[in-house]
């Protein structure tokens, strides 16, 4: 329950000697904004304003749209989906976002080489001694505590330099970077996911195997404890799926195309010929009764894209080399989420609920009644890509299709995980009493001093939103911009992805990477001439106009979505690599300016020609210097502005109260051990700790789900 500053237990903020006007009496004579008018001046307000992104051509597809919920939810909750019972919900089951501590280490995967962009992991765990923050030995089935955190911790967290400058910042008589008090690793706390291992078959519906699919034994060759092979962890923080709806693009580095192709999440990448694929797309029944391939492009549907992904990875769901047909194949015949209860109340599955666990009937039923028969109803054998085949076996229509069905699903279920009821948006709405003074103190901070709200802009409090980045359906910005770059110099970018100098750039280019031959970044595309991707440029309402010319500077590199920060709260560890543990964590990070080097070192936002990546609004900010008087304290703009953020929770979400009630859930906790020693199970693998979310109706639990590692907001 949000207890506002004055019922924290550990107050995070100053004190200090107070002269003139308090915060209420300079509002009340006009010295100040309305801090409500400013935020629509700032162009925010209610989430509930604005409309849910649809499919401009959902109904050419969906004939059902409740049962088509039905069949995402089930889908989205279902151990049965992955090849040794991992949901895509077991990486989305606290606010839609991942709090797990044990085994989420994963170390720096996505390296590349300077400037050659040619890949070069790394495999080490830890800082340069193998240790994590807390001075522990790092390395798989690791529990994360508090003191690891930050992943990149300072001498003075006000001072982003304070570390190897040959100073004692601290004064106890050591030079910084040699007292212990710096840290510095290049891991990322994520989600862990399935163990290693080459796909073999999956398990049928009455098979002893339940939801594991047969496998390959696991070598483990990075992901192992004294050799034995332990769950993979993907290299970047999980993101909540709650709200993500509105996002253009999905994942951190936008590779979920916002053009669903019905088969993977490359968008217009997906759909050209490959050399195991000469013609890509979906199989379409026509009116002859015979079955065809066409190509599905399906807007607004970045959801779906996203959705499709993690069935087949094999570090998230998936034994390597399993297809989307596979998928189809094993579940259609089972009943959903067979292995789990499902609450009487569940405010979606309670009227096809089985008396004993799961859902009445089976998927095959589910699609069908979701999906026009265009998409199911044909007859015929086809390879994986939906092309015909003459021997033994193949795939059915619906089977090879199972991708289209999956995403479409998953993205109308996502689309109902609207967090519109928070403190914030009652007082957009008129509601003075929604937040507190320190909470609009905090809200004045956000659209003021921090900055924060020129990249966490709009009623969805993220700069990467459909509205502002599609012009749909009212937006007035664009895809690509130009503007004056943090080293004073112009360059292209793509709107609602910015580098931010949380890691240098080599570590993880994000959306300055490349997918399928083609760059991620829609301005780098316009840059080097090679557009795969539809999207709107107008350079004449650019920050800075003009004519895009090739080869022009493009500041992409190391560049991440903005995501929302509704929510926020309960969504941590934070940023990319989910390098900080609290909000207050966060807050100094921006307040010093963020973690490269500069302004009198190297700029680590750089890469290849470019010096400078860096946003033009990471500059340090003072706000522990800004103060306001309330209730008799002096309240500090930091701290402010973590109250503002806790505002930003959905009590519905807090409590998993409709539309965030759930399936029961069993989730893999780690390993039984720790990062020295590890139980091996009887297939040469690990054991896995499983721990049990119970299925929880549409009034919701009694007790919140918490923050991670159940941290105050405001501890640093």
């Amino acid at each position: 329950m949000r207890m506002g500053l004055l019922g924290v237990s550990s107050l995070a903020f100053a004190v200090v000697a107070w002269s003139g006007m308090t915060w209420a009496e300079t509002v009340a004579t006009g010295a100040a904004p309305d801090v409500r008018t400013d935020a629509v001046n700032h162009g925010v307000g209610p989430l509930g304003d604005v409309p849910v992104p649809v499919p401009s051509q959902l109904a050419d597809y969906v004939r059902d749209e409740q049962a088509a919920i039905a069949l995402g939810k089930a889908l989205f909750w279902d151990m049965q989906v992955g090849s040794d019972a991992q949901a895509c919900a077991s990486c989305h089951f606290a606010a839609g976002a991942d709090t797990r501590a044990k085994n989420q280490l994963s170390p720096g995967l996505l390296h590349v080489v300077d400037p050659t962009r040619a890949s070069d992991p790394d495999l080490t765990f830890g800082d340069d001694d193998g240790k994590t923050g807390s001075g522990a030995a790092a390395g798989p089935n690791y529990t994360l505590v508090a003191a690891d955190f930050p992943f990149h911790r300072l001498e003075d967290p006000d001072d982003r330099e304070s570390c190897g400058d040959g100073l004692d910042n601290d004064s106890d008589g050591r030079a910084d970077g040699d007292d212990g008090d710096c840290f510095d690793t290049n891991d990322a706390a994520s989600s862990q996911g399935t163990f290693d291992g080459g796909f073999i078959s999956v398990a049928r519906a009455d098979s002893k195997r339940g939801a594991f699919d047969q496998c390959g034994t696991p070598d483990g060759a990075l992901f192992n404890v004294g050799g034995v092979p332990v769950r993979k962890v993907e290299p970047r923080q999980t993101p909540t799926v709650i709200n993500a709806v509105f996002n253009h693009r999905n994942f951190w580095d936008g590779r979920a195309s916002n053009i669903f192709n019905g088969l993977n999440p490359l968008g217009e990448r997906g759909l050209l010929a490959t050399a195991t694929n000469p013609n890509p797309g979906i199989l379409v029944r026509g009116a002859d009764g015979k079955v065809a391939k066409a190509q599905a492009r399906l807007d607004n549907a970045s959801l779906a894209s996203q959705a499709v992904g993690p069935p087949t990875s094999d570090f998230e769901m998936s034994c390597a080399g399993r297809t989307n047909a596979d998928i189809g194949r094993k579940l259609l015949s089972r009943a959903p989420l067979a292995l789990q209860k499902v609450h009487p109340t569940d405010s979606v599955l309670a009227s096809y609920r089985s008396n004993t666990k799961g859902l009445k009937g089976t998927y095959r039923a589910l699609v069908q009644q979701a999906f026009n028969q265009t998409y199911w109803g044909g007859e015929g054998r086809f390879d994986a890509n939906g092309d015909p085949t003459t021997g033994r076996g193949g795939y059915t229509q619906i089977e090879v299709n199972f991708p289209l069905f999956f995403g479409l699903a998953i993205q109308l279920y996502e689309a109902t995980l609207v967090s519109d009821e928070t403190p914030f948006d009652a007082f957009m709405a008129g509601d003075d009493a929604a937040l507190d003074e320190v909470e609009k103190f905090g809200l004045s901070v956000f659209l003021n001093e921090g900055k924060c709200v020129n990249c966490h802009a709009g009623n969805e409090l993220t700069g990467a939103s459909v509205r502002l980045r599609a012009n749909q359906p009212f937006g007035n910005e664009e895809a690509v911009e130009r503007m004056l770059m943090g080293d004073g110099n112009a360059a292209l970018y793509d709107g609602g992805f910015y580098n931010i100098g949380v890691r240098p750039t080599f570590e993880d280019l994000g959306v300055g990477g490349a997918l399928a031959g083609f760059p991620l970044s829609f301005s780098r595309q316009l840059s080097a001439g090679t557009v795969i991707d539809a999207f709107a440029v107008h350079p004449e309402t650019f920050e800075i106009p003009g004519d895009i010319v090739l080869g022009e500077r493009v500041a992409v590199d190391g560049a991440f979505k903005v995501p929302s920060l509704r929510n926020i709260e309960l969504t941590g560890p934070y940023f990319h690599n989910g390098g900080q543990a609290t909000l207050a964590q966060v807050v100094a990070f921006y307040d010093r300016g963020g973690d490269r080097l500069g302004p009198n070192g190297d700029d680590t936002t750089g890469f290849g020609d470019e010096g400078s990546n860096l946003d033009p609004d990471i500059q340090p900010l003072g706000l522990g210097n800004l103060t306001r008087q309330i209730d008799g304290l002096t309240v500090t703009g930091d701290v402010a502005l973590v109250e503002f953020l806790v505002a930003l929770t959905d009590e519905r979400v807090r409590f998993e109260q409709a539309p965030f009630d759930h399936p029961q859930l069993v989730i893999p906790d780690g390993h039984p051990g720790d990062a020295l020693a590890v139980t091996r199970q009887v297939q040469g693998r690990a054991a896995t700790t499983l721990r049990t979310l119970p299925a929880v109706g549409a009034a919701g639990n009694t007790a919140d789900i918490g923050t991670f590692l159940r941290l105050d907001p405001l501890d640093e």
